[in-house]
């Protein structure tokens, strides 16, 4: 019998990322015309409230989450699915050096390698390509018969949960739990985390941090250019 393959599941955005794929794409949507400059009033001030330390940064990715869909609908896939294309190839290296080791460490020892964002699947998948992932999930955004965004979220309680995903890619690709690693930085990531026998808290806000605390979990922080466990 073959013997099946462990998995690592990682978050991208703020995990491997150093930046978010979503904020990097809309931005870049509002400068090439695509998006009309005013979507920024959406977020501005949760944006400026963030920069101050005054708010908190899950506040302010919503609203450019509530941004993106509100822009998204009518404008053809093609002209999107370009743009996060170039993103991808400008910042396809802006990643941090403790979890890129990381995912090439597991990839050499034969793990399947597994990416779940809640950003776009269409810039996710690109980026999750480029560093080598079996399979990547992100948010999809449906589009109809011209070719246009609807606005609508295909399976949207499905991405929303990732141990759902996590589970389900396990048993469909017949992989194990057994030295199965987890690696996220909020508390959206704590579904797949609670599943893996190995998982690492990595530059986790608040919330994840008291959680990775309670569980015993790794805590690594990267700064510039150390890396510690906390």
């Amino acid at each position: 019998m073959k013997e099946k393959r462990p998995v690592a599941v990682f978050d991208i955005d703020g995990t491997i990322f150093r930046s978010s794929l979503l904020l990097e794409l809309v931005e870049c949507l509002i400068e090439r015309d695509i998006f009309p400059k005013e979507t920024r009033e959406v977020y501005a001030n949760e944006h400026l409230q963030w920069l101050d330390r005054k708010g908190d940064y899950s506040v302010y990715v919503h609203k450019v989450v509530d941004a993106f869909g509100r822009q998204l609908k009518g404008v053809p896939y093609g002209e999107v699915a370009d743009v996060a294309g170039e993103i991808i190839e400008e910042m396809k290296n802006r990643v941090y050096r403790y979890t890129r080791d990381l995912v090439q460490d597991l990839k050499h020892r034969g793990y399947y390698l597994l990416a779940i964002s809640h950003s776009p699947k269409l810039i996710v998948d690109g980026f999750g390509y480029e560093l080598g992932f079996d399979k990547t999930y992100g948010i999809f955004y449906s589009t109809g018969a011209s070719g246009c965004f609807t606005g609508g979220i295909e399976d949207e309680d499905l991405i929303m949960n990732k141990g759902t995903i996590l589970r389900r890619v396990v048993r469909k690709e017949g992989l194990t739990f057994v030295g199965s690693v987890a690696v996220g930085d909020t508390e959206s990531d704590l579904p797949m985390l609670e599943l893996a026998e190995t998982s690492i808290a990595f530059n986790p806000n608040k919330l994840l941090y008291r959680e990775a605390r309670r569980n015993g979990w790794q805590v690594v922080v990267e700064r510039k250019d150390v890396i510690y466990e906390l």
